[in-house]
């Protein structure tokens, strides 16, 4: 099953649409900087938290560089969950000059 990608060029512009974004990177790196409106569901945590992650539209899913979010899409796809990859991940987010959100 091939999962769809978009940059994080299309999730910005989708961002303002309001649609719903996941981060599967763990509390400490979700705490450092984020995707601002990024909800955290570490990865290990997927597969007790599906539902979650359905509603309507699919859901963006997003790590630091885009193979745990992968993954995570891979995973929500057999479980009926339609989920789109942010490819790059966060380092590309943070590489693209745009605002994150930070603990600190």
């Amino acid at each position: 099953m091939a999962i769809q990608e978009v940059t994080v060029d299309e999730l910005a512009a989708k961002l303002a649409d309001g649609v719903r974004l996941y981060d599967v990177r763990e509390p400490d790196e979700y705490a450092d900087q984020r995707v601002p409106g990024g909800v955290l569901i570490p990865l290990g945590t997927v597969p007790t938290r599906v539902d979650e992650f359905r509603g309507d539209g699919p859901a963006y899913v997003i790590c630091r560089s885009g193979g745990r979010s992968m993954q995570a899409c891979e995973f929500l796809a057999e479980q009926g969950v339609e989920a789109i990859n942010v490819a790059g991940g966060t380092m590309a987010w943070v590489a693209s000059g745009r605002d994150v959100d930070s603990d600190s």
